[in-house]
């Protein structure tokens, strides 16, 4: 699924005042109903040196890509790691996809 990314500050803005947060193990989501599906990734200094920020938002984006296929109401979504030694896609992709269905972002199949 093709989305697009925020970039606008104001953007931030409005969806860390009034988006919905909801926390996994390893990650929070904050999200806000709008008109497509958005996606950014915040991960600060306190992460570690660029190389490892830089991975940690490969895995984040490529489980947000992973699950967004099944997204049933679009959404501008910010993606925030906790802190942690060591970060996997697995479970990034699994808190996602949690995150989701919790929220009933998705659709839930009951076979």
């Amino acid at each position: 699924m093709n989305y697009l990314r925020l970039k606008k500050k104001k953007d931030f803005s409005k969806l860390l005042r009034t988006g919905k947060r909801a926390h996994a193990a390893t990650l929070t989501v904050v999200y806000l109903p709008s008109k497509q599906v958005k996606m950014a990734v915040c991960v600060g200094k306190k992460y570690g040196k660029s190389v490892r920020r830089n991975a940690i938002k490969r895995l984040l984006r490529e489980a947000f890509r992973a699950e967004a296929d099944r997204l049933t109401v679009p959404c501008s979504f910010l993606l925030i790691p906790k802190v942690a030694d060591a970060y996997s896609y697995a479970e990034f992709r699994r808190d996602v996809g949690k995150i989701f269905r919790r929220e009933n972002l998705i659709e839930t199949s009951c076979t």
